[in-house]
């Protein structure tokens, strides 16, 4: 196991005489043995950055560290890592014993070493009874099975990850998120996973980097980045569905917030709110789905008209028009509203979250 080291590292693609920056300069520490995810958009610079360590694309600047050593100019055979695809990228014409074989056969590993390494991570997979198929007999689950089996014969430093599991169905891709995240504690690995799934990220991930067009936003625990996102583009890709944002500032008398767009004015609690909540200050307004409470009545209460409902068993998601303003709120299955009925909504005051109208930077 090792450590991985990230200073300033950045990627810059030349085309016709042009420079695109697709990494800007990243400053990261992945601890030994720990699982961090990168996720982001489509185009954010997360498998760049996963290429970038595996060696698989040159580092236009900065440092990059496995342990101690600076590996820019080393080999990607030569990193210690192993990596896992979105694509299992097997050969259709071994078996899976010979599939996960190949690596260490190449590296001319002893065959008694060699079978040692197989069967153990064949057992810790459950191919064992599959050893003698050919890829075209697997399941996609299997397929997976197998390409992780050969990352872990390798017995790497290192595990990089990327997006293994889009290729699969959402019920296979859940089970298959559980068999990582097991496999990952009992084999306590440094491992770096890419994925925009921002499920896999919260259930997977000891710490997530959230990343934009070439930049990390922020780099916390699954719940800090959800219970305080750093600006609102976390706020609204951290979270199913997203945070709700309501551009406005703070009124003339100090203690109520207005909308920009709209009718909507709610109450701010002096106990709790940030520094530069002055009025006539440009702000945005964040709060969540399941902050917003149906039935309020009282002073803090806001009305509300009930624009669509979608139930989902355990939750209804509920659309809503406050004053003028769009909103999405999560109540319990089987007690939402109906659609169009007028409503009271209630928010906590330190349910809201507050960001700068200007920057869309978090107000602490």
């Amino acid at each position: 196991m090792a450590r991985v080291t990230l200073e300033g590292i950045r990627k810059i693609y030349e085309d016709r005489g042009r420079e695109h920056v697709a990494v800007h300069g990243i400053d990261l520490t992945v601890q030994d043995g720990e699982f961090l995810v990168l996720v982001g958009p489509s185009g954010c610079g997360k498998s760049t950055t996963l290429r970038m360590i595996a060696g698989l694309e040159t580092i236009s600047a900065g440092t990059l560290r496995i342990g101690d050593r600076i590996v820019n100019e080393v080999a990607a055979r030569d990193r210690d890592i192993a990596m896992v695809f979105q694509n299992y990228a097997l050969y259709p014409h071994m078996t899976v014993y010979q599939n996960l074989a190949f690596a260490l056969t190449l590296r001319r590993i002893p065959a008694d070493e060699t079978a040692r390494r197989v069967h153990e991570a064949a057992e810790l997979l459950g191919l064992s009874p599959l050893l003698e198929r050919r890829p075209r007999q697997l399941s996609g689950g299997q397929r997976q099975r197998v390409a992780l089996g050969r990352a872990i014969v390798r017995q790497p430093q290192v595990f990089l990850f990327d997006e293994p599991l889009s290729n699969l169905d959402a019920k296979l891709r859940v089970q298959m998120r559980r068999e990582i995240a097991a496999l990952r504690r009992r084999l306590g690995t440094t491992t770096i996973y890419v994925t925009h799934d921002q499920v896999e990220a919260m259930t997977l991930g000891d710490r997530i980097v959230v990343m934009q067009e070439g930049r990390v936003q922020q780099v916390d625990p699954p719940l800090q980045l959800y219970r305080a996102p750093a600006n609102t583009f976390v706020a609204t890709f951290v979270g199913t569905p997203p945070m709700n944002l309501i551009p406005g500032a703070i009124a003339s008398n100090g203690v109520t917030f207005a909308s920009e767009e709209g009718d909507l004015s709610l109450p701010v609690a002096e106990s709790g709110r940030p520094r530069g909540l002055v009025p006539g200050r440009k702000l945005i307004l964040g709060i969540r789905p399941e902050a917003l409470r149906f039935g309020g009545a009282g002073r803090s209460a806001v009305s509300a008209r009930v624009e669509e409902v979608e139930p989902l068993g355990s939750e209804t998601l509920v659309s809503l028009n406050a004053g003028g303003v769009a909103l999405t709120a999560r109540a319990e299955g089987g007690v939402a509203p109906r659609r169009g009925e007028q409503v009271g909504l209630e928010v906590a005051a330190d349910a809201m979250h507050w960001f700068d109208g200007g920057s869309q930077i978090r107000l602490s």
